[in-house]
């Protein structure tokens, strides 16, 4: 245990942060599955409007030093790159 009141102090920020990032971060697997439904269901329209809404939800997980900006552009490229090929799909056939 701290002995310091500044490290108790810490301690009670940790733990608040700790539980931010825990919500923030299984709101966004929860946000990836959702739109990784949609494409599946071939929801095109929809898809695309809750892609926008993930991706600003990434972006601003990365301002709050949640998660890391090279994983965040990860994930929203391979997410992308899920939908384009749908839309794709969609027009050629």
């Amino acid at each position: 245990m701290p002995i310091k009141k500044s490290a108790f102090k810490s301690v009670r920020k940790d733990k608040k942060r700790h539980l931010r990032n825990i919500s923030i971060k299984s709101k966004l697997k929860t946000m990836a599955k959702k739109l990784d439904s949609l494409v599946e269901e071939k929801k095109i329209e929809e898809a695309k409007n809750f892609f926008r809404e993930l991706v600003k939800n990434f972006d601003k997980a990365v301002s709050k030093e949640v998660i890391h900006k090279n994983t965040a552009s990860r994930k929203k490229s391979r997410l992308a790159k899920r939908l384009n090929k749908l839309s794709g799909q969609k027009s050629s056939a």
